[in-house]
């Protein structure tokens, strides 16, 4: 059931007409309205949601008849529209097969030899009268020979008569073919040809192969209807549809959304029931439409706590990934400028701001935090004007080849040959907090027609004289950095400065963290809180609990209908995007491996060379190691018939054959090089005493993936 259009008179009917692909007559429309008359003289309420095509078309009246000429035909518009849209299907159709061709032709070649056989045998099977032996059997087995004789002589007479229509079409091949092959055109003999082996392969063929793809597939999902909805929303709880004031109504119509991968209508629930009500009984809405919960979608409509918009996916949205990063093209990125993020439920692609904002990660391990945070670092990276700061508390191989790129840089907490990365980390904040009042003590001295509103500007920000480019520090598992004793209190200390104030003075941070909840106690573990919470923008991909998920996407989350618990633990890269915009969308995020982020960091290198704005470690002692193929060294000190060295004795031969770019490598340095190109750390045998090391084969294999990238 639909309910009237509460608000006729501002209704949208041009992209209403735009939508339903149908002409209206609006001197008529108005006409009957005005015949019908109104309730109020006041508007109460917006015009209802704009939807797409209507999940069934609406009757020209009230007799509930349909046009007698479809409404895609009925006008020369709609006409031009469909023929359109039936040209551009025909197309596609026709080159999708047209690349497929010779697969189809060997496919069909195939076939129809196997196609020769099963015809032959059918043909000597139809000869033969071979379904007859049942019955002679058993006049045999009655001992009817009567019965027997007159059969026989029936299927001898049947082979004969057989027998010479197969003779004449054998005749008919030896004679008939030759002539025609003669004697024909080539164009005919070629679709005969083509005819023949068609039919052969399909003879030949079995039932569940087919020889040709088809270019298009139609989905199959639930239908939604008013009806469904009503069902749902009654089973839920949210109303009684015998009750008076108890009633479920509709604010607009029930409609396919502009993507065409669902259905979504505006929702009015009963005097007293709440959006949070509706949130709440998701799961039960969903069971009520016989959907899957991560098909069902409730967003917040602001003109009344009691309405909401409901769009029920056809398929789960979230199961398929949004694809590789559009960064793989290694064009120049600009700061100032969205960085590209991912896909959102309903395909559309969603950017994240950067500038002026602290955007905080979280999840569960193995949910691709890492990944999301990186996709924005490798953006960053991608503008030469950008100064990087990278810190890695867990260590791992995702974040170490920005060392290629990054004015400062630390991974783990293991002393390595650059020092104590806690002290790096410790002095990197220092010296980002002295540059941030910095910062603000130079733009108010500058005048207002180079810095109007007192903020960095993208132009003061590019010139080199004014020494404030753009930074940002990227934080992975920086709740180790809260966890390291009386060290941790001068970071956590500079870390709830630099999130609050230096923002505003062009200084980004992008923290990722898989315990939201906090570590230590005291006033560490409250500084911590106060870090995470005073982030712009979250993003939350899967959590343990909803309250997990608050954490992450701030105070009231769970209220508002967000909850990353909720998310699936097989969807990787997925999580809900919370402060970048007026939605809250859940985005599925672009891939970029580790294989990726090496080629778009290499080329990053190389646009900050040309910009002459490398700097720091990236452009001071480690730039000689970067330069050199650390794998080929690594592999060209692996004897002849080794297996593979343990990383002692990599370390060693390096220093001792290489030592202008080697003399100071350590076990643990080299193996952490090598292991950020993807190469495992095994056991490797030596005198009888196994110890971690490299495999020649795995080095092999991982030249071999940078080739071919």
């Amino acid at each position: 059931m639909n309910t009237p259009n509460p608000n006729p008179e501002n209704f949208d009917w041009t992209a209403a007409e735009a939508d339903v692909a149908n002409v209206v007559d609006l001197d008529a429309e108005r006409t009957r309205r005005a015949e019908a008359g109104t309730h109020f003289e006041v508007n109460l309420d917006e015009a209802p949601q704009r939807g797409g095509m209507p999940v069934e078309a609406p009757p020209v009246d009230a007799s509930g008849k349909r046009p007698i000429v479809p409404a895609n035909w009925s006008t020369w518009p709609n006409i031009r529209h469909s023929l359109a849209q039936a040209a551009a299907l025909t197309a596609y159709r026709a080159g999708f097969h047209a690349l497929r061709t010779p697969w189809y032709t060997l496919l069909a070649s195939f076939w129809a030899v196997i196609g020769v056989f099963r015809l032959i045998g059918r043909q000597l099977k139809w000869w033969w009268v071979s379904e007859q032996y049942g019955l002679r059997q058993k006049a045999a087995d009655d001992n009817d020979p009567g019965m027997w004789l007159k059969l026989h002589r029936e299927v001898k007479a049947t082979r004969m008569w057989r027998g010479l229509v197969l003779g004449g079409e054998l005749l008919a091949l030896g004679i008939g073919g030759p002539i025609a092959y003669a004697t024909a055109p080539t164009w005919a003999l070629v679709l005969a040809v083509a005819l023949v082996v068609a039919f052969l392969a399909h003879i030949g063929r079995p039932e569940d192969r087919r020889i040709i793809t088809p270019a298009t597939v139609s989905g199959r999902f639930r239908r939604v209807n008013p009806d469904i909805i009503l069902r749902a929303y009654y089973a839920a709880g949210l109303g009684h549809p015998d009750k008076p004031h108890q009633q479920i109504s509709f604010g607009s119509t029930m409609a396919r959304d502009a993507s065409g991968t669902g259905s979504q209508v505006s929702i009015d629930l009963p005097y007293g029931k709440t959006f949070d009500d509706a949130v709440k009984a998701r799961g039960a809405i969903a069971s009520g439409l016989d959907v899957a919960m991560s098909q069902v979608f409730i967003t917040r409509d602001p003109s009344s706590h009691r309405r909401h918009v409901l769009w029920v996916a056809d398929r789960d949205p979230l199961a398929q990934g949004a694809g590789r990063t559009p960064l793989l093209r290694c064009k120049p990125t600009d700061i100032w400028k969205p960085a590209p993020f991912g896909l959102d439920e309903r395909g559309n692609k969603v950017a994240v701001d950067l500038m002026w904002n602290s955007i905080l990660i979280g999840a569960q391990p193995r949910q691709g935090k890492t990944f999301a945070a990186r996709l924005l670092g490798l953006y960053a990276a991608l503008d030469p004007y950008v100064k990087l700061t990278v810190f890695d508390g867990g260590g791992k191989p995702d974040w170490r080849r920005f060392a290629l790129v990054a004015d400062r840089c630390a991974f783990g907490l293991a002393m390595t040959r650059d020092g104590d990365p806690a002290e790096i980390v410790v002095e990197a904040l220092r010296e980002i907090k002295a540059d941030v009042q910095d910062r603000y003590e130079r733009l108010s001295k500058l005048p207002v027609d180079v810095c109007p509103e007192g903020k960095l500007t993208r132009e003061i920000a590019r010139d080199p004289k004014y020494r404030m480019p753009v930074r940002i520090v990227l934080m992975d598992e920086f709740q180790e950095y809260f966890d390291l004793g009386d060290v941790s209190k001068e970071i956590a200390s500079l870390l709830v400065y630099l999130v609050k104030v230096a923002p505003a003075a062009g200084v980004i941070f992008v923290d990722a963290t898989q315990r939201p909840s906090g570590v230590g106690g005291g006033q560490v573990a409250s500084q911590f809180i106060s870090f995470r919470d005073n982030h712009q923008v979250r993003f939350s991909l899967r959590t343990g609990s909803w309250n997990v998920s608050d954490l992450v996407l701030g105070a009231g989350a769970n209220s508002e209908g967000y909850d990353s618990s909720t998310l699936l633990p097989s969807y990787k890269g997925v999580g809900i995007l919370r402060g970048a915009s007026d939605a809250t969308p859940t985005v599925r995020t672009y891939f970029a491996d580790i294989d990726d982020a090496e080629k778009i960091l290499i080329e990053a290198r190389k646009l900050r060379e040309a910009a002459g704005t490398l700097s720091g470690m990236a452009a001071g002692e480690d730039i000689a190691r970067e330069i050199r193929d650390v794998l080929a060294d690594v592999r060209s000190v692996i004897e002849r018939g080794e297996t593979g060295a343990q990383w002692e004795e990599i370390a060693a031969r390096l220093a001792d054959r290489l030592p202008e770019a080697y003399a100071d490598i350590t076990a643990e340095s080299i193996s952490a090089q090598v292991r950020s190109f993807g190469v495992r750390s095994v056991d490797v045998k030596r005198s009888g005493k196994a110890l971690k090391g490299a495999k020649a084969d795995d080095i092999d294999a991982a030249i071999a993936r940078r080739k071919a990238a």
